[in-house]
């Protein structure tokens, strides 16, 4: 990368035209002017120019970084591991949490002697990008990044990066409103065996704590045919997991008029052949149809997992959240869905220190925790986002009272998870293997249905193989296995 001086500062912000197809249909040839400006360099130095990825938060962030890393690929770029210099190193970032933002922050202050030293640029992009404080702040204090964009204008990045390539001049486009759907985008895809599919994008639920429906905007569903035509060619490569991804997967073809799409669609994947696992996520409980539960039922492929957030306990305080659902309602949605599906492994989400939240209503919480036995759960105090009308609103407990709270949600559920664990000693169970262990190299690692992490011994590498395991030993979430065998 060119190690001059940008000349100017440029701040772009368009959100009132984001729908406009005739501009993203150019993505194609900015990134073959990319191309050729990349191939010039590489014949005149020598060297192929290089980039990293550093991503945040959700699934949906992860799947955005595939596309970021396809366009990266076709435009000439070679990617590295984390440990490398690169010429370009982007940042596909989370604003969910705080901690989240800090943390990435912290990240990018941290690389200013690498951009010095190696001519890098930073790019920084997704839903923190899309918080008009957030581009301002990375604008005056942190000069290395040169390209922000944000969740709605991915399909942009090509323009942007030959914008700055050219110029010489920092690039600052996010819009303010999203737009239509873009297809055929190229994608580098993390693993060949699974794959993160799209379905709908944006949440139009508006619960009072949550940032996403001003970051993502409201629901747009994919067409159901272009969602096939991606899993059948996913199948021809070799996928054999696909995850349907959504804020709200659930309320998938709503914005089409159309009635129970998400559960059709399910039924359309289970003949795909090639395809063996049929993951989703994120399910709202107040959308989850009965329909979708008989789907589940009788399609062999979707697998028997289902992450289902309730959030809280109380009713007095899902009513504050803007949940659109009572307690009673979830424990009879999970009653239907054990009915139809009896080994199913439940995982949630629990957010403990709600504005108003009293110890009454963290009752209500642990007794529904008790109650389900929830396979997993993902467990946050809560963190103020702003822009939200929960950021306003008194906190009533004090930070001590709250971190108590959460450390007897863990205790309990930790308890729950290690109990359910210990059910699979001495069971062997199929295993999608994803590759070596990360905690232990020596070890393969993959997961079952049910969605459990299993570390095995195996006399071969059976990355993307399914296997069977005999389970030795079970702690709250992990199983580890006696050995693999690749399965007939």
């Amino acid at each position: 990368m060119n190690n001059n001086r940008d000349r100017t500062n440029t701040n772009i912000s368009c959100g009132q035209d984001g729908h406009d197809l005739a501009r993203s249909m150019e993505s194609t040839d900015w990134m073959e002017q990319v191309r050729n400006l990349n191939a010039e360099h590489a014949l005149s130095t020598g060297k192929v120019r290089t980039f990293r990825l550093d991503v945040f938060g959700c699934q949906m962030n992860e799947r955005d970084a595939e596309t970021i890393a396809g366009m990266l690929t076709n435009m000439g770029y070679e990617q590295v591991s984390h440990d490398e210099p690169a010429d370009i190193i982007v940042f596909v970032t989370c604003c969910v949490r705080e901690n989240a933002e800090e943390k990435i922050y912290g990240h990018i202050g941290a690389l200013s002697h690498e951009c010095e030293k190696h001519g890098s640029i930073i790019v920084a992009s997704g839903c923190m990008m899309q918080q008009p404080h957030v581009a301002e702040k990375i604008k005056k204090s942190y000069r290395n990044v040169k390209i922000v964009f944000g969740t709605h204008n991915i399909h942009d990045f090509p323009m942007l990066l030959h914008r700055y390539l050219t110029k010489r001049k920092r690039v600052f486009e996010v819009w303010e409103k999203e737009g239509r759907v873009i297809e055929d985008m190229p994608i580098k895809r993390s693993h060949r065996h699974k794959a993160w599919v799209n379905i709908v994008y944006g949440c139009n639920n508006f619960c009072t704590y949550c940032i996403v429906p001003y970051v993502r905007g409201r629901e747009r569903s994919r067409r159901r045919e272009d969602i096939l035509e991606e899993i059948r060619a996913l199948a021809s490569d070799g996928c054999r997991e696909i995850t349907l991804l959504g804020q709200n997967v659930n309320s998938y073809g709503n914005d089409l008029g159309k009635k129970d799409l998400f559960a059709r669609l399910l039924y359309d994947i289970e003949t795909v052949d090639g395809i063996d696992r049929v993951r989703f996520m994120t399910s709202h409980p107040k959308d989850l149809s009965d329909s979708l539960i008989k789907a589940m039922k009788e399609c062999s492929k979707v697998c028997e997992h289902l992450h289902l957030p309730f959030q809280a306990g109380s009713n007095r305080v899902l009513e504050r959240m803007n949940r659109k659902y009572t307690r009673e309602h979830y424990l009879d949605l999970v009653e239907r869905i054990r009915d139809a599906v009896p080994d199913i492994a439940l995982t949630t989400d629990i957010i403990v220190g709600f504005p108003g939240e009293n110890e009454e209503d963290f009752e209500d919480t642990l007794d529904l925790v008790r109650r389900v036995r929830f396979d997993a759960a993902y467990t946050f105090i809560y963190s103020p986002r702003k822009g939200t009308p929960a950021e306003k609103w008194e906190q009533t407990e004090s930070p001590e009272t709250i971190s108590k709270r959460f450390q007897r949600l863990l205790e309990i559920q930790t308890d729950i998870s290690t109990q359910l664990a210990k059910k699979y000693e001495g069971r062997t169970v199929e295993v999608l293997v994803d590759g070596p262990s990360k905690s232990n190299p020596e070890m393969q690692s993959g997961r079952t249905r049910t969605g459990r992490l299993v570390n095995f011994k195996g006399d071969t590498d059976l990355t993307g193989q399914m296997a069977d395991v005999n389970i030795i030993r079970a702690g709250a979430f992990w199983l580890e296995g006696k050995e693999g065998k690749r399965r007939g």
